[in-house]
């Protein structure tokens, strides 16, 4: 089945939508069957793999979205890029990496694995849109539980939180709660 003019109307979509798009969006905005959107999306993929292109297309969450190829990024940092606000600290990265491997998540629990204060850091990555609060954990006080975003996905470009990487048993047993 020929796609092509179907692609060339969602790689538009994609162009035109600031943020990811899922296939049901995709459908509702192109007017295509979900099923063609999907053969779309396909024919985009196998294009953007085969050509030598400044984007690519890439799977965000449940969405699609057309970013620059990570290997030109570099050259594209300076004017397009936010450096210093797109860098996050060891401290942050720390945090987030406990967040991301053992969510849901309290701040007494990441302060138990950290071994120091997480408020500042928490309320920075809040901001930053990498975490959210995702409910309460059934304990006295009810404390706020954390756990990673859509936005979380995309900085780090997978499509969902099992991409990360697998941790050792060392890893492992850092990312333990210590009573």
């Amino acid at each position: 089945m020929e796609l092509q003019n179907e692609a060339a109307i969602i790689e538009a979509i994609l162009f035109l939508e600031a943020d990811p798009v899922d296939v049901a969006g995709l459908a509702r905005i192109s007017g295509l069957s979900k099923d063609v959107v999907v053969g779309a999306l396909d024919v985009l993929r196998q294009d953007y793999g085969e050509q030598i292109r400044g984007i690519e297309l890439v799977e965000i969450g449940e969405g699609f979205q057309l970013i620059p190829k990570q290997t030109l990024w570099p050259a594209l940092r300076d004017r397009y890029g936010k450096k210093n606000d797109k860098r996050l600290s060891r401290a942050a990265m720390e945090t987030l990496s406990i967040i991301a491997y053992s969510q849901p998540i309290t701040r007494g629990e990441i302060e138990n694995i950290r071994g120091v204060a997480a408020d500042s850091m928490i309320k920075l990555l809040l901001s930053r849109d990498f975490i959210r609060e995702v409910g309460k954990k059934d304990a006295p006080g009810k404390p706020v539980q954390y756990g990673t975003t859509r936005e979380f996905l995309h900085f780090f470009r997978l499509s969902s939180i099992s991409d990360l990487p697998k941790l050792d048993e060392t890893e492992l047993d850092r990312f333990e709660l210590n009573g």
